[in-house]
């Protein structure tokens, strides 16, 4: 991993970087690799109650004026709808305000990267509900992280014939779906320690330096890998509908 990141003629070195993708909310300083500040917050309550505020306190307490920011990191997805909705809304105001680049990266690779002193196979995962999962895996070699597959929405259970999983043992489970995966792979993982196993934005600064497309706000869009809730019962709703239409003709 370098020490700065370049993209469509931008060198960024000083990064905010904000985490807001699941229950829990955070917000890192970086300069280059190395962390500055973080500020983690896990207490229930909502992001639009907490994220301006703890980034507030952040730069307060850190000395680093908004102003010294060079370019702004955050998840781009998968996660919370609502979550990843009030992220990039965060990030797309601070970048037009303050007239620098930003970038949303997979919430998936930065997990992985909050793993990245551990070497081994990372298998990162979100609870998707309904028995399914956000997944991603990674290797992580001498600090480095390298993707194995793409970002994907998968039924838990169907890790277990993962072919990228199957000669592997002590895989590293990461992120709020882990139980779910370490019900299904057993006794060929291990859990991530409490502290570093959910999100948080030194891993989306870190995975941004790595792999992050530093661009305009307007470029910024979400990447969910499925339909929300309502989508998908407005989508069953017209397909039904014609069925409804026919036998009421009858």
């Amino acid at each position: 991993m370098c020490g700065a990141s370049r993209s469509r003629g931008w060198m960024v070195l000083k990064i905010l970087a904000l985490e807001c993708s699941s229950k829990a909310a955070s917000c890192a300083l970086m300069d280059g690799e190395t962390l500055l500040a973080e500020s983690y917050l896990d207490c229930g309550l909502t992001h639009s109650q907490t994220l301006l505020p703890l980034l507030d306190r952040l730069c307060r307490e850190s000395g680093v004026p908004l102003s010294d920011v060079e370019g702004i990191a955050v998840p781009a997805g998968p996660g919370s709808f609502t979550g990843l909705r009030i992220g990039l809304a965060a990030a797309k105001g601070l970048s037009y305000a303050l007239g620098i680049p930003c970038t949303g990266v997979s919430t998936l690779l930065a997990l992985a990267f909050v793993q990245r002193g551990t070497p081994g196979i990372c298998c990162a995962a979100l609870d998707a509900r309904r028995g399914e999962i956000y997944n991603a895996l990674f290797a992580i070699e001498g600090g480095r992280v390298r993707r194995l597959c793409a970002d994907r929405a998968v039924p838990a259970a169907a890790l277990a014939e993962d072919p990228l999983l199957s000669e592997q043992r002590d895989i590293l489970l990461c992120g709020d779906g882990a139980s779910l995966c370490a019900g299904v792979l057993r006794d060929r993982a291990v859990l991530a320690p409490a502290h570093l196993r959910l999100q948080r934005a030194s891993g989306v600064g870190a995975a941004a330096l790595s792999a992050g497309e530093w661009g305009p706000p307007a470029a910024l869009r979400p990447s969910y890998l499925r339909l929300s809730q309502a989508e998908r019962e407005r989508a069953q709703r017209l397909a039904q509908a014609p069925q409804q239409e026919k036998e009421e003709g009858q």
